[in-house]
């Protein structure tokens, strides 16, 4: 077994465990934590089949700004953990049937991968740049998924803002139009007052 081996199962046990603490904590933010936990060893795989760049993006963007969000909000809400457990074995065969399912596929596919031919991993120069390749592919081989993928989650964007905007009466909002015709004399009114004498200080 060479040291890329056990490099590879060391991160493969923290990330199962990691996983499975996410399901079994009880406490929101400890699942959060341990999600973070998996976060950080799936990129250290991702690293060993020298895929730097989403190694970097997978810590950068999940880890750096949506677990990160994930914690707040948990942390902020007043959650209600026996409420939470209420169903808990209502849906527990559910759950369990769903997990079997799972598994089942897993093994599936590791097995027929067992009887086929394994590539090995492609051992590239140290000048090898896994972020050139990768754009290579989205703006060539990609392009067309790459744009569609693009323009869905715009669509997804305007359509969650329009279904979140709520026009309330008695909220004070800014008029960009009427500020922008503003003029000075609808702002500035000069008025002249006569000047009184000062009395004279005995």
């Amino acid at each position: 077994m060479s040291f890329f081996d056990v490099v590879f199962y060391l991160f493969a046990t923290i990330t199962t465990l990691a996983a499975m603490g996410v399901i079994v904590a009880r406490n929101p933010v400890h699942a959060a934590l341990f999600l973070v936990l998996a976060f950080c060893s799936a990129a250290g795989i991702w690293m060993l089949l020298e895929a730097e760049f989403l190694a970097i993006v997978l810590v950068l963007v999940y880890v750096g700004a949506v677990m990160v969000l994930f914690l707040f909000v948990v942390m902020m809400l007043d959650i209600n953990l026996l409420k939470l457990r209420e169903g808990f074995w209502r849906w527990f065969p559910f759950g369990a049937g769903l997990a079997g399912l799972m598994v089942f596929e897993m093994i599936w596919v590791l097995g027929s991968r067992q009887t086929a031919e394994v590539s090995t991993a492609i051992k590239h120069a140290a000048d090898y740049s896994n972020t050139k390749e990768l754009g290579r592919l989205l703006y060539t081989q990609y392009v067309y998924p790459f744009e569609l993928a693009a323009v869905i989650l715009l669509v997804a964007m305007v359509a969650a803002i329009a279904l979140t905007l709520r026009r309330r009466p008695g909220v004070k909002t800014q008029n960009i139009s009427e500020q922008i015709k503003a003029r000075k004399s609808d702002r500035l009114r000069i008025v002249s007052m006569p000047s009184e004498p000062r009395a004279n200080s005995k």
